[in-house]
């Protein structure tokens, strides 16, 4: 099953639900590259690989400070759940639908 689309994601943080895109293109072999676009702007995705549904990646937030996220996944239909971890405020829950 690939993974590859785009899905409407909410983060749950400490600023309050962070509605986005996720654009997944799946690239050869475990890695692909995307994009995750919000109301604090888009970050491209650093690192991603992909092990069967599991999706891991990174990405360098700069607003509303610089600080590097780093984030699991996985895809199950079309659901995605996880976490995305910003250091020292810990991990934030990740959902979302393939649109």
């Amino acid at each position: 099953m690939s993974v590859a689309g785009t899905y409407n994601t909410t983060v749950k943080s400490p600023m309050g639900d962070q509605k986005g895109t996720l654009t997944v293109n799946q690239g050869e072999g475990e890695a692909w590259t995307g994009t995750m676009a919000g109301g604090l702007g888009s970050m491209d995705i650093t690192d991603g690989t992909v092990d069967g549904n599991t999706l891991r990646w990174t990405m360098n937030m700069t607003v509303p400070m610089p600080m590097k996220l780093t984030c699991e996944a996985t895809i199950d239909g079309d659901t995605l759940t996880g976490k995305v971890n910003a250091g020292a405020f810990g991990d934030m829950p990740l959902t979302g639908e393939r649109g």
